[in-house]
């Protein structure tokens, strides 16, 4: 009898820290593959624009070990890799933009918010996330307070927003690695879009 007791129990017992996004099929993710030496992924078309309409953008993204590299020029170890994102303001990227960035630094892959505002760049790092896990990523416009929303597995930052469309008005921004050095070798990046 006590065992049947304890079997109950345990399976009656909650889950104490359910995982809050559950995982996605492998199907869902697109490999994004930049070649050692490139900044652009295999198949990167710059004539080719994918219009981005929307108050916020949310993905999925799975790093493997490649993400983990060591720069040439040490100065270049923090620069931020761009992930993710989309252009603003019915402008180009380097003027109205926001995107997700990564590094690997001091032994660890690290997750920032980088926006581009009146030509203006600024980015700060949101969270140090694990390498082989999915990693749920948004970016929101929160017009009412001139913000972006970046969130990463549930952790939220924000950071200023000037353009003055009332939604996101521009293009898709897909991975780029750099700052100023190439991959110094082969990086594959899974990205999933979330509706």
């Amino acid at each position: 009898m006590p065992l049947l007791i304890l079997l109950v129990y345990i399976g009656c017992k909650k889950n104490s820290s359910p995982n809050p996004f559950p995982p996605l099929p492998p199907s869902s993710f697109t490999t994004f593959t930049i070649p050692e030496g490139e900044h652009y992924p295999i198949g990167y078309d710059s004539t080719r624009i994918n219009v981005f309409i929307g108050t916020h953008q949310h993905f999925r993204v799975i790093f493997d070990s490649s993400a983990i590299y060591t720069t040439v020029l040490d100065s270049n170890q923090t620069d931020v890799n761009k992930l993710y994102g989309f252009s603003d303001n019915l402008a180009s990227h380097h003027a109205f933009s926001a995107r997700i960035g990564w590094e690997w630094s001091d032994n660890a892959l690290r997750l920032y918010s980088y926006v581009y505002n009146d030509s203006i760049r600024s980015f700060k790092q949101i969270a140090i996330v694990p390498i082989g896990k999915e990693i749920d990523c948004d970016i929101a416009v929160d017009t009412a307070h001139k913000q972006y929303l970046f969130s990463i597995n549930g952790k939220t930052t924000s950071m200023p927003r000037t353009a003055s469309s009332p939604k996101i008005f521009g293009y898709k921004l897909f991975p780029y690695f750099g700052g100023d050095e190439p991959a110094p070798h082969k990086v594959t990046i899974k990205v999933a879009e979330i509706p």
